[in-house]
């Protein structure tokens, strides 16, 4: 573990010498200590690369029998779409580099109020998350605000065209950009809820409830709407009071620097240049359609927009294109890994006397707040796909057996898509697009460690999920049935449990 604090190697090896013995004596605690572990490394990330203690715990649990290579295959098998998002999107996102730098500096350059901006860059993000996946808006992201910190540390570092800048300004400019980047992420939680293609949970509870793109839509909204307005709102009220460290922001000097390049840019562009924006921009106008449409998976997508932005581009030699993979593989690694982790889960049934606690003893509006918030719990330290999946597969049963109706079922889907979104955005793990940021190379840059998340998007989860728990309550019956009646969704009776059962058998 190279350059790693002794007491954290120490720690790890301490790990890993105390899981075989509390396996064998409680299965049950040893997995859930197993789940504990590796949230440590994810909160160690700035001092050590979560794939390498948190892969010596994954082998450990797969070498005593935790789980097994069985399970291990088939989450990898089944989350196929998200790795071939990390692999072919994030480095598609990379050959658009100029684009999107052109478009954001823009933006950056022309909206000097903090708050409008950041709420212009949550609500763009918000609405990208409802088409695109989250990962892939967040790349878009990363790349942006880091490009904003190279030409900033490129400016320091020769001191030619601004020989008398404060070098102070670094700390208040990352503050910035922090605070940015967060906005933005909460951003992407705050539409890839709404949409039965903005997380791919999404589209697994879409196809066991039979919904299409519209009636998911639609079926979200009582919840989707307020806890949009609640977000944006809440990204005002902390960028004005300044508060859980937002509110920073940029210096004068910085953004003479930012300005600067700008017009230099502008100036120096050539036809060339101009084209290859215009290239850019086409792909980015098919990124968009291609991911909005379903036209094909995404990792797909992404290839393809590699493949044509290197063309335009001009780009032949392997070693130009193997940059845009760096960033992402480390990730797709870690990722892979955390499988191993949900499949202890799978394989122990960690999550199972919850499940069954909150479905046999509530009812009505309070199964569905229940419902909602142990979602949310779960989904903040295991994946929000597999959580997911495993409440659908519980009130598939459930309705298939007689003891829910089939309107509550719809309902409790709208449940636990909203909670296995909203709440989730307490933790870096419990979202894969904020797990993302975390592990990246913006991470250091940004000096922004699991805890320091953790904190900035407090105030966003516990708004979130009190308008969430109030939207379910009282709105989302009422709401339901207005849809009802105004014949924009169906009672989905005898051809939609037909078509759950057949999801369940398979």
């Amino acid at each position: 573990m190279g350059s790693s604090p002794n007491w954290y190697k120490l720690l790890i090896i301490s790990f890993l010498v105390i899981n075989p013995f509390l396996f064998e004596m409680n299965s049950y605690l040893a997995g859930w200590v197993l789940v504990v572990e590796f949230i440590f490394t994810l909160g160690m990330a700035l001092k050590c690369y979560p794939l390498i203690p948190g892969g010596l715990l994954s082998i450990q649990a797969l070498i005593i029998g935790m789980t097994n290579t069985k399970t291990l295959h088939h989450e990898l098998v089944s989350n196929i779409e998200v790795i071939l998002l990390l692999v072919f999107m994030v480095a598609g996102i990379y050959f658009l580099q100029s684009l999107l730098m052109f478009l954001f500096t823009k933006l950056f350059i022309t909206v000097r109020n903090k708050r409008i901006l950041s709420l212009s860059l949550s609500l763009s993000c918000a609405f990208l998350s409802a088409f695109l996946d989250a990962l892939t808006v967040i790349a878009v992201m990363i790349t942006v605000i880091g490009g904003f910190y190279a030409i900033y540390h490129k400016t320091i570092t020769s001191n030619k065209s601004h020989p008398n800048i404060d070098k102070n300004d670094a700390g208040k400019f990352r503050s910035f950009l922090t605070s940015l980047i967060m906005h933005a992420a909460i951003g992407t939680a705050l539409g890839g809820v709404c949409t039965m293609v903005g997380e791919p949970q999404n589209l697994i509870i879409a196809n066991k409830a039979g919904w299409d793109f519209m009636e998911f839509v639609l079926r979200m909204s009582p919840v989707t709407i307020a806890t949009l307005l609640a977000g944006l709102v809440t990204c005002y009220i902390l960028e004005k009071f300044k508060i859980f460290g937002y509110g920073a922001e940029i210096p004068e000097d910085v953004y003479q620097i930012l300005l600067d390049d700008y017009q230099k840019q502008v100036n120096n562009r050539t036809k060339k240049d101009i084209v290859n924006l215009v290239f850019q921009g086409l792909i980015a106008v098919w990124l968009i359609l291609g991911l909005a449409f379903h036209l094909a998976d995404v990792g797909m997508i992404g290839l393809s927009v590699i493949i044509l932005a290197i063309t335009f581009q001009g780009i032949t030699e392997e070693h130009q294109i193997g940059k845009a993979f760096e960033e992402a593989l480390p990730f797709t690694c870690l990722l892979c890994v955390f499988f191993v982790i949900v499949s202890v889960i799978i394989d122990l049934q960690l999550f199972t006397p919850i499940i069954t606690y909150v479905l046999t003893s509530f009812e009505g509006n309070m199964q569905l707040v229940m419902f909602f918030g142990a979602n949310g719990l779960l989904s903040m330290v295991s994946d929000n796909v597999f959580v997911g999946t495993v409440y659908m597969n519980e009130i598939t049963s459930a309705l298939s057996s007689g003891q829910i109706t089939r309107d509550q079922f719809d309902m409790l889907a709208v449940a636990i898509n909203t909670g296995t979104n909203l709440p989730s955005v307490a933790t870096p793990n419990g979202q894969a697009a904020f797990l993302f940021l975390l592990t990246s190379a913006l991470g250091p840059i940004l000096h922004l460690s699991y805890g320091k998340m953790v904190k900035m998007a407090f105030p966003y989860t516990i708004v979130l999920t009190i308008v969430g728990i109030l939207m379910v309550i009282y709105n989302l019956e009422p709401m339901t049935q207005q849809l009802y009646d105004a014949g924009l969704i169906n009672h989905h009776v005898a051809e939609a449990t037909e078509g759950i059962n057949s999801n369940s058998h398979h």
